[in-house]
């Protein structure tokens, strides 16, 4: 598979710091592709580069193959299906009439029936004629979704599209976005939602304070590179003692529910976790495989992002450096 989007060592700084820092992966085509991370992350920063939007301090992007700035990239911009913060509607104008609108300024000659398709494809054919002022935000998004696919799109690029729904919109717009690939439309999609991202992508790239700390399909990140991850009870008595014992083999644990440790690290079929305990004087009560998810997997990727930090940052000797530029601002 081709790649359709790639970010290689990009950073893009403002006088506030980094808000993308040295950031590199690649979205291939027919995927649906996660970028993920906490609000202030970099992930909008990331797309409008990408997108042509702003300009990187350094380091380089391509949009189906073309960099910002170069030729051909307006024709490779049309080729892209983009809803970043909200679809831009007519509100006094019917969904019908903000298609067409979409379309003639895309020099596009669509047909009462591909807009009838794209309208059906989103759940509002029965709403064609309805003024979009009195939409529901999640009508709004899934219209704005349909604006996106007007160009028959190879990628579209959608920033936040849950933001602020509803679960039943939710629901809907993950469906939606599950759907396109079999259209041959390829998908990037920016979220803080874990369980959605998990739902609707094959694959994630995760950021954490404007850096890449994983990048790879869903199931390898929550697998987390063979870290198993077991719910065991003891003694609540013995909670603490059973955690410094699992330490000392190597095995992470935190509090979990019951007055137990939710525990992970290198783990087959439990005993790494019974026979030291054991060995310890400390029974288990109870020992059960923990069910895994996105969420378990990012908590731990960027607690070891976080402490991996904290060692690279231990002073050595003072030193001195220049103030860094602003970049250029956003064209």
């Amino acid at each position: 598979m081709s790649a359709l989007v790639t970010f290689e060592n990009l950073t893009k700084r403002y006088s506030t710091g980094a808000a993308v820092d040295d950031l590199s992966f690649e979205l291939a085509e027919g995927q649906v592709c996660g970028l993920l991370g906490p609000n202030g992350a970099g992930k909008t920063t990331a797309i409008r580069v990408l997108l042509g939007l702003a300009r990187p301090t350094s380091g380089s992007t391509t949009l189906l193959g073309v960099s910002p700035g170069a030729p051909g990239f307006g024709n490779a911009v049309r080729k892209v299906g983009t809803l970043i913060e909200g679809p831009a509607l007519f509100v006094r104008a019917t969904a019908r009439q903000n298609m067409q609108i979409e379309a003639d300024s895309l020099g596009l000659n669509r047909s009462r029936a591909k807009i009838d398709d794209l309208l059906e494809l989103v759940g509002l054919k029965d709403r064609a004629y309805t003024p979009c002022g009195s939409f529901s935000l999640g009508m709004k998004q899934r219209l704005g979704l349909a604006i996106s696919l007007m160009g028959d799109p190879r990628l579209v690029v959608l920033d936040e599209p849950t933001n602020g729904l509803d679960p039943g919109g939710i629901v809907e717009i993950r469906q939606l976005i599950e759907k396109l690939p079999e259209r041959g439309t390829t998908v990037l999609v920016s979220s803080h939602l874990l369980a959605e991202i998990q739902l609707m992508c094959d694959r994630a790239a995760i950021l954490q304070r404007g850096k890449l700390i994983a990048d790879g399909t869903i199931s390898d990140l929550i697998n987390g590179g063979g870290r198993a991850g077991y719910s065991v009870r003891v003694d609540p008595s013995l909670v603490e003692q059973a955690a410094a014992t699992l330490g000392r083999v190597g095995l992470d644990s935190v509090p979990g529910d019951a007055g137990g440790l939710d525990v992970t690290g290198e783990i087959g079929n439990g005993k790494e976790i019974s026979q030291p305990l054991a060995q310890a004087g400390i029974y288990v009560w109870e020992l059960t495989p923990a069910k895994a998810d996105l969420e378990q997997a990012f908590l731990r990727l960027t607690d070891e992002s976080d402490r991996a930090k904290k060692v690279r940052m231990e002073p050595v000797s003072p030193v001195s450096a220049d103030p860094v530029k602003e970049a250029v601002n956003a064209v």
